[in-house]
């Protein structure tokens, strides 16, 4: 097998902003798009292939087809044939609404699906007071909760983070959250587009209505834990691998390079992701394939991937991901 790219699921949202297009070097399209899916199994929403002798193919079909030689043979039996992740670029013009998403067993008893633990990497913060909020402040009760949502004082009590490039959140099923106007974001998580909207501002949709709420099914899916701290931290490093999440559904690191720089993969039982952030680069694999990567690419690596030789054009920044 070879890697592959795919052709990005462009998504308009009424909080969609201008910063995906440039950023994936998109040209001639003007429209506000809110999300690019770079890498998705979500049914209705599957990535195509847009290289290779696989090109025109859905991810789902090169599954059925590679089965554990794309996703390893330990992720084709654990997540049944599905791909595990869903790799997004999210641009917020406008606050997104304060959600929630539910965890395995609530996800797989009410939707026959995954959960959707994710996490985010802050491309850019627009004016430089671009916020997030990653979870709650103080302690509420689920009926405190509901009180909170029907006279609108839910956002009293979430946390709330000025942000800038390079900072990092994870959002594990649960934690309620929003992203804020301005950012553009890397994201991460499983393979669901299961998503409870908790609280919306009083907007409207294009035909004039109030957007739905989910309250009473957010109600049973937040977790009201609250953490001192949500941001997760790091020490950013040049021409070495740092490890920014370490989960059950994926492991993430951040690469800095101004070097060359050689993967081994050989010992791992899974697909690799690169997520491009900055920059590009020179990507060849151990049989000699070899692609070119820039900011506002991703890419997969199947999992019958030995190693990696990247060679930086001066500099390149990425996300690996991997299960």
């Amino acid at each position: 097998m070879y890697p592959l790219k795919f052709r990005p699921i462009l998504k308009t949202t009424i909080w969609g902003g201008n910063k995906i297009i440039p950023f994936k070097h998109l040209t001639n399209r003007q429209e506000q798009v809110g999300e690019s899916w770079e890498i998705s199994d979500v049914p209705g929403n599957e990535s195509i292939v847009a290289n290779g002798s696989d090109a025109g193919k859905s991810l789902t079909d090169i599954i059925h087809e590679y089965r554990g030689k794309l996703v390893g043979e330990e992720n084709y039996r654990r997540f049944n044939g599905k791909f595990p992740l869903l790799v997004k670029f999210i641009d917020a013009k406008a606050d997104l609404s304060i959600q929630v998403h539910p965890n395995d067993e609530l996800a797989m008893k009410r939707h026959n699906s995954m959960g959707k633990t994710e996490m985010w990497y802050v491309i850019s913060n627009g004016d430089g007071n671009s916020r997030i909020c990653p979870g709650l402040k103080q302690h509420i009760t689920p009926e405190q909760y509901t009180q909170m949502v029907a006279d609108n004082t839910i956002c009293n009590v979430l946390s709330e983070y000025t942000v800038k490039p390079g900072d990092v959140f994870f959002l594990p099923a649960g934690r309620i959250h929003s992203i804020g106007a301005g950012c553009l974001i890397a994201e991460i998580q499983q393979t669901s587009d299961i998503t409870y909207r908790i609280y919306d501002f009083n907007r409207k949709d294009k035909d004039g209505n109030p957007r739905e709420l989910h309250t009473e099914l957010a109600k049973e899916a937040i977790n009201y834990t609250v953490e001192k701290d949500y941001r997760t931290p790091y020490t950013p490093k040049m021409n070495e691998p740092v490890e920014l999440v370490a989960c059950p559904y994926f492991t993430t690191c951040l690469y800095d390079l101004t070097e060359n720089m050689t993967m081994d993969y050989k010992e791992l039982d899974s697909f690799v992701i690169y997520v491009c952030l900055e920059g590009s680069c020179t990507i060849t694999d151990n049989n000699g394939y070899r692609l070119e990567l820039k900011s506002g690419e991703s890419v997969l690596f199947p999992a019958t991937t030995e190693s990696l030789s990247v060679i930086p054009d001066h500099h390149v920044k990425f996300l690996e991901t991997y299960v």
